[in-house]
């Protein structure tokens, strides 16, 4: 079986909302990274050298490959990201391996199967 990693990063206020939408997609599970901090197009204002930073998570899906553009896509669409300017990315990156996921692979099998 092979796999895609996930790497969202979102506004912290909409990252629960993107984790039930992942996992309603197919996604088994995901690592979310808390207070990371991101720059977009334009660099952050500051008061008196305090940043005004909004807080961003990010959070990392592996991700079975047949499932991994409409997970991405969802994510896309429910974090709003193509319609709200700096709210989020997300891409998929290949992964060439990966151990320690046999309970996911016996679950997706079944899945996966069911679908082609």
């Amino acid at each position: 079986m092979r796999f895609k990693l996930i790497v969202a990063f979102v506004d912290e206020t909409c990252t629960d909302t993107v984790l039930d939408a992942a996992r309603e997609a197919g996604a088994t599970g995901a690592t979310v990274i808390n207070h990371a901090r991101g720059e977009g197009l334009e660099k952050k204002k500051t008061f008196m050298g305090l940043g005004l930073d909004i807080q961003r998570d990010v959070i990392l899906w592996l991700v079975e490959e047949h499932m991994s553009r409409s997970i991405l896509e969802t994510i896309c669409r429910v974090g709003e990201f193509d319609t709200n300017p700096g709210q989020g990315i997300a891409i998929q990156i290949d992964v060439e391996d990966a151990v320690g996921v046999a309970h996911q692979v016996e679950k997706l099998s079944k899945e996966i199967e069911d679908q082609l």
